[in-house]
């Protein structure tokens, strides 16, 4: 019951930690810069010394928090608008989801880099997708009635400015980033048992379950049905 509330000899090395697509072309390690998301109009920008390293070829455990942590995802119909977004956008840029778990406030994905672009294009278009498509849409006022009265309509932001983004290139990191994920809910009290809380990729792993967002398809399977938990 829920309750309430540019390298050699790399893909051989990385192949001894995880599962190596068959048309990998390596991708020199560039430094990016994440870009705003075009649903945060509250005028915050990325620190000018955050960066993310992309291009070798390592999984990226995100975490994406709704704006102030509000519990923007605390509802059924919007985790389940989330995840289906997640998917759209996981087959579009062509990337494999190895695990996801999304909770009232925020989000966690591990995942690889994608064919087309990068994780901060992913995260751009499934932030701005999903906040076109969960934030209430508002009536427009005429501009003249609201400068009669004196208002004025104030920004609005479904996610946070910014997500953190942590390389994965080992198995054990990748499996200690699963099992935060699947525990995170009855961490939380919201079920009493891993099963029961379907945003997330848990039962993939322990119960062969297909769920809203295809796990690890385009690699060869990863099972961690033990260790997952």
């Amino acid at each position: 019951m829920l309750r309430s509330g540019g390298m050699d000899g790399w893909p051989g090395i990385l192949g001894l930690f995880f599962p190596v697509p068959k048309q990998w072309v390596p991708r020199p390690c560039v430094f990016a810069r994440a870009g705003i998301d075009a649903a945060d109009t509250m005028g915050f920008t990325m620190p000018s010394g955050l960066h993310r390293t992309y291009g070798a070829h390592h999984l990226h455990f995100i975490t994406c928090s709704c704006y102030r942590r509000l519990p923007f995802l605390s509802r059924t119909p919007s985790r389940d608008r989330f995840l289906s977004i997640l998917e759209q956008v996981r087959q579009r840029y062509r990337f494999v989801v190895v695990g996801y778990v999304v909770m009232p406030e925020h989000v966690h994905l591990l995942i690889t880099e994608p064919e087309v672009g990068s994780p901060s294009t992913i995260m751009q278009v499934l932030k701005q997708r999903t906040a076109h498509a969960l934030l209430p849409q508002r009536k427009r006022k005429d501009p003249r009635q609201a400068s009669l009265f004196g208002e004025h309509s104030s920004p609005r932001a479904f996610w946070q400015a910014r997500f953190y983004d942590f390389n994965v290139w080992t198995t054990k990191k990748r499996v200690e980033k699963l099992r935060y994920m699947h525990r995170n809910p009855v961490k939380r009290r919201l079920v009493d048992s891993p099963e029961q809380w379907r945003w997330r990729s848990y039962r993939f792993y322990g119960l062969n379950e297909a769920g809203a967002v295809r796990v690890n398809v385009g690699w060869t399977k990863i099972s961690f049905r033990d260790d997952a938990a």
